[in-house]
This record gives C-alpha cells, structure tokens and sequence, in this order.
C-alpha cells in the first residue's frame, strides 16, 4: 500500500520498513503456528509449553518475558494449561512467594508430539528465502531488538523517579 505520509524521505522509509516487518511477522506467526488448533492449543499456551520444554521449571514473570506476554495475561494460560492437566504449579523451594511452571508427564507428551510439525510449519514459512537471504535477516532482526532493547534499557536509567508532592 503506498504511503502517503508528508514527512521527510528517511521518516517515509521508515515507516515503510515497518509497515512491511509488522505485516510479514503476522503472516510468519500465522501461517507457522496454524496447526496449533489442531492441538485445541493457542500461540500462547504452546509458547509456555516449549519454553518450559526447553529451559525446564520456570516463574510465570521469567514465562512472560520469554514468550513475550504479559504476566498478567499468561495467568489465564497457566490456569487453562493446568486444567487440561499439561503443567504444574509448584512453590519455589527458595522463595515461597514464586510458583515454577513445570510439565506435567501428558505436557511433554503433547509438545513432543506438537513439535515437529512446528518446526516444519516455520521451514516452509522460509523456504521463501534463499539460506543466505535467511541468514542475513536473522542478522538484521537481531541487531534491530539488540538496539531497541538498549534504548529501552537507556530510557528506564535515564527516567526520573517519582516523588510524591509535599504535603502542606
């Protein structure tokens, strides 16, 4: 779609960059996690059940901050994944005020049934791209979050703290 936005040449640019990574990660995310409903699974319960797969027991903060969600979203998940018997509650031995999420025997069942279709639905979402093309865009999409997440850090230093105002 062509941009009609009256800014200056490097504004225009970006703003089409950005257009076009928003709407190809939504195809990407679409079209490689479509067989999920297959699974009566949602992006994010299948994204808790492989990290935790992965990485073993994890709080629901350290979860969100993997799959990208927020906590407060991904206690609906947990609970929905808990009812279906797939993971597990249980208090941090060191901090009773965490709860690890961790797979139950039927969870690694399912996302080691679930996962070989995935990653074949992400091979055929690249096979679009050519090794080296793929291999250049994993290099610029890194180094874009790298930059964003260094000024997101620089932001929250920088941000003044609040005070509350005297009282009279």
């Amino acid at each position: 779609m062509p941009n009609r936005y009256a800014g200056s040449p490097d504004d225009r640019a970006a703003l089409d960059a950005y257009v076009k990574l928003w709407r190809a990660a939504h195809a990407v995310e679409v079209n490689a996690n479509r067989h999920l409903s297959d699974h009566n699974l949602t992006i994010s319960q299948f994204g808790v059940l492989e990290a935790v797969y992965h990485l073993g027991p994890l709080s629901q903060r350290q979860l969100a901050d993997k799959i990208l969600r927020s906590s407060g979203n991904l206690t609906m998940v947990i609970d929905n994944l808990e009812r279906d018997g797939l993971v597990r509650r249980d208090r941090d031995e060191l901090d009773r005020r965490i709860m690890r999420i961790s797979l139950t025997d039927e969870g690694r069942a399912l996302i080691e049934q679930v996962l070989p279709r995935h990653v074949q639905g992400i091979r055929e979402v690249f096979s679009a791209m050519h090794p080296d093309e793929l291999a250049q865009l994993s290099v610029l999409t890194r180094k874009l979050g790298l930059a964003l997440n260094d000024l997101n850090e620089d932001r929250g230093a920088r941000r003044p703290r609040r005070t509350r105002p005297p009282t009279e």
